[in-house]
């Protein structure tokens, strides 16, 4: 069974929604049908501004969803993806490697919002069931932006030494991912200085350029910048790409080429993987019923309790969201902390990128390779409602902390598993060397080239975004089977991966490539362009002729559109006043638009973005979800 939510019912206007919502409206209807909800039509609760429908269960009322561009109290009328993208500094974190402000090119942060809204829908149903009088639930893009970039606000305004990384301000070269004698575009990977020393050694260079370079080449999760010395991708470009993977295969370093969304589509698992979606569910009913606890407060999951024992972005983040939604998470880390605990910038003796996804959190210091160690785990997860790991596979069974392990004491027991690739299986590690981290995720599943085609670039983001989207793609999967307990008393195992988070991303992709009905593609727009002003710049879409015209008639001139020398006219006619202004004209006019944040302390100062975020020795991102 992998459809937890079957006998449940969506219920609004989605295959009819407005044109800044449809991608939403998209997702929602993918993720909801590989759920096994049934999908009802109805009408639009609300006016203009939102995108709204009902999330019912057969033993709950129903939940009224909502979600709008902007957060309250804040509502601008005109919102779209690369709008949002824009103003939220995803567009500058992404053009860190560049130099230049873009967007993704994807609909990532409508694929986000759709994430977080189905599970906002659910945690309140998981809260009526536990007591909780939540009658609706309620989202924004706004917020899945904030979130999508939580860790590089936290680096830009941490108290001690902030890292001001602003596109064009500082030249960083473009040299990921590599690119081979025959043309072959491809990442390398490896978390172990060894086989990177190993690697260049061979290849013939330097051991202090290959030094210099490690260092920016570990950091690039961190800051989306990797500025290596010209000596390695230089080398490199003198070596075929077999001899490239042959060198990597006697060094321990992993290789993958940057592959095409076509090339994913026909690999064995890619069908299976998009029909399921993006979480394995594997229920086990459980004949004594744990019983449902009431909640302690107003959140939905307060009152339970959740193990996670993970490191970098996408477990951590899981269990962030989980925290968020009231539940209480108990992290274990190794006897001395974890380390990335001291990665700066600091905020109050603590990372703060680091903080920014565990403050929430217990800390429990234990040694998963002793036995005493592994005997507390067990302890501790006979009375837990979820354990969360991202251990590399196989990893579970030698300690003997598998699901089966822990399902047999505790049946009602969450068992979740956050990985790079399908599954945590010993015998998929030994068939797929490639650590599951996000760029060999984004590259092997065709983001990356996805990517690259918009920006015009060789390769993927250095923004991690399947770290993130599998971050919430794991914890709404959490809270789904959390959801299915309460209402079959059922435990399961759950498992999501970067690879089914990029298949989620790319679930449209997909659909056009197996030929199948429904798809409804983005037109592209007429007018999606960044433009320098006379201060700061500001990002303008124009989906359609009317809006253009509504654009052409608030710069006070008249353009036809397709008309030769328009590009240039428009340059020029935005540098005549700050974006600022700018932005308040546009607004007025019906044009989406947004200044474009570029140093992400500026988010501090965002009217639209300021009831999102909390003020600190770091600025903190909000909770994504509102209740009521």
């Amino acid at each position: 069974m992998n459809r937890p939510l079957a006998g449940c019912v969506i219920t609004g206007s989605l295959r009819g929604a407005a044109p800044e919502f449809a991608a939403i409206a998209s997702s929602l209807l993918y993720q909801s049908s590989v759920l096994g909800m049934e999908i009802e039509e109805g009408e639009h609760r609300t006016g203009d501004g939102a995108l709204s429908f009902e999330f019912k269960t057969p033993h709950t009322a129903p939940v009224a969803c909502d979600v709008t561009g902007w957060g309250e109290p804040f509502r601008q009328a005109a919102v779209t993806e690369n709008i949002m993208q824009a103003a939220c500094g995803l567009m500058a974190v992404h053009g860190r490697a560049t130099g230049k402000s873009q967007s993704l090119g994807m609909n990532y942060l409508s694929t986000l919002t759709a994430a977080l809204a189905l599970q906002g829908g659910a945690a309140a149903s998981i809260g009526q069931l536990r007591g909780l009088p939540l009658s609706n639930s309620r989202t924004s893009m706004a917020s899945a932006g904030l979130l999508s970039v939580g860790q590089y606000i936290a680096g830009a305004t941490a108290s001690e030494s902030p890292e001001t990384l602003v596109p064009g301000r500082t030249p960083y070269p473009a040299c990921l991912p590599f690119v081979s004698l025959d043309g072959v575009v491809f990442e390398l990977e490896t978390l172990d200085a060894g086989p990177w020393r190993k690697f260049w050694s061979e290849i013939g260079v330097s051991p202090a350029a290959a030094g210099r370079g490690w260092t920016a080449f570990l950091l690039r999760y961190a800051k989306a910048i990797a500025p290596l010395p010209d000596e390695l991708p230089g080398s490199l470009s003198k070596f075929s790409y077999y001899r490239i993977s042959q060198v990597c295969a006697r060094t321990g370093m992993a290789v993958c080429p940057v592959r095409a969304i076509h090339d994913r589509a026909r690999d064995v698992d890619s069908k299976q993987l998009w029909l399921r979606g993006p979480w394995e569910f594997l229920f086990e009913a459980d004949p004594g019923g744990r019983p449902s606890t009431p909640a302690a407060n107003g959140l939905p999951l307060s009152g339970l309790t959740v193990i996670e024992s993970c490191r970098r972005i996408q477990g951590p983040l899981a269990g962030h969201l989980l925290a968020l939604l009231g539940a209480e998470v108990i992290r274990i880390e190794p006897p001395g902390g974890d380390p990335l605990r001291g990665m700066p910038p600091i905020a109050e003796g603590c990372s703060a990128r680091f903080d920014a996804l565990n403050r929430l959190k217990t800390i429990r210091e234990i040694d998963l390779k002793s036995t005493v160690g592994r005997a507390e785990i067990k302890d501790m997860a006979r009375h837990a409602d979820v354990f969360l790991h991202n251990w590399a596979p196989g990893k579970a069974v030698l300690l003997n902390l598998g699901h089966e392990d822990l399902a047999e004491m505790n049946p009602s027991l969450i068992y979740a598993y956050a990985g790079g690739w399908a599954t945590d299986s010993a015998e998929h590690s030994s068939q797929t060397p490639m650590p599951g981290t996000d760029f060999m995720a984004q590259a092997y599943s065709g983001v990356a080239r996805k990517i690259a085609d918009a920006s015009g670039t060789q390769g993927g983001s250095l923004v991690t975004v399947l770290d993130v989207l599998g971050g919430v793609v794991s914890a709404q999967g959490i809270t789904l089977a959390l959801l299915n307990r309460c209402m079959n008393h059922a435990g399961a195992k759950v498992t999501s991966s970067l690879m089914s988070a990029a298949t989620l991303l790319c679930a449209e992709d997909f659909q056009n490539h197996y030929q199948l009905p429904g798809t409804r593609s983005r037109q592209k727009s007429l007018i999606d362009t960044v433009y320098a002003t006379k201060q700061g710049k500001i990002a303008v879409e124009c989906r359609d002729a009317e809006t253009a015209m509504r654009l052409a008639d608030a710069l006070e001139t008249v353009i036809g559109i397709g008309e030769e020398g328009v590009q240039a006219c428009m340059n020029d006619l935005f540098l005549s006043r700050t974006a600022h202004e700018w932005a308040e004209i546009l607004e007025q006019a019906g044009v989406p638009s947004a200044v474009v944040i570029e140093d992400l302390a500026d988010l501090q100062t965002s009217a639209p973005m300021q009831p999102g975020l909390s003020p600190g020795s770091y600025t903190k991102v909000n909770s994504p979800w509102s209740f009521g």
